[in-house]
């Protein structure tokens, strides 16, 4: 059985829906809960659900940052040029402006975050599945 397959039907906050809008970004299935969407501010909240071996591409965030709140399960969060760092429920991760990274979860874990961000994304290219599969 696949580790915390609970977190699948959302723990603390909805998993929401098939992460349509966001696919071609990530490797795997993922699922988004907008949490807080307010044109007034410039900062997102959403929930988000990462199947077993899903992660997002690498991406910038420009004029901003990302917060990650971990949830539930177990996943991985890696900075260019950085170690991957291993990540568990009550794990807190900040991303400053300009900073290439990705994030996603472990091979046999669902993974779940809150994601605070701000300023705009770039997406970049995929993970590849030499450095996601050797990661221990």
């Amino acid at each position: 059985m696949t580790k915390f397959e609970e977190i699948k039907d959302g723990v603390i906050f909805s998993s929401g829906e098939k992460n349509d809008a966001f696919a071609q970004y990530f490797v795997g299935q993922s699922y988004l809960k907008t949490l807080v969407a307010d044109p007034a501010i410039n900062v997102g909240v959403g929930n988000v659900t990462f199947e077993p071996g899903c992660r997002n591409n690498w991406h910038i965030h420009h004029d901003g940052f990302q917060i990650l709140l971990v949830t539930g399960g177990e996943g991985w969060y890696q900075e260019e040029g950085k170690a991957a760092q291993f990540l568990q429920a009550g794990d807190v991760v900040v991303t400053h402006d300009g900073i290439k990274h990705w994030h996603g979860a472990a091979k046999d874990s669902w993974f779940e975050h809150l994601a605070i961000t701000a300023g705009t994304p770039e997406w970049l290219e995929p993970v590849s599945d030499e450095l996601y599969f050797n990661l221990k």
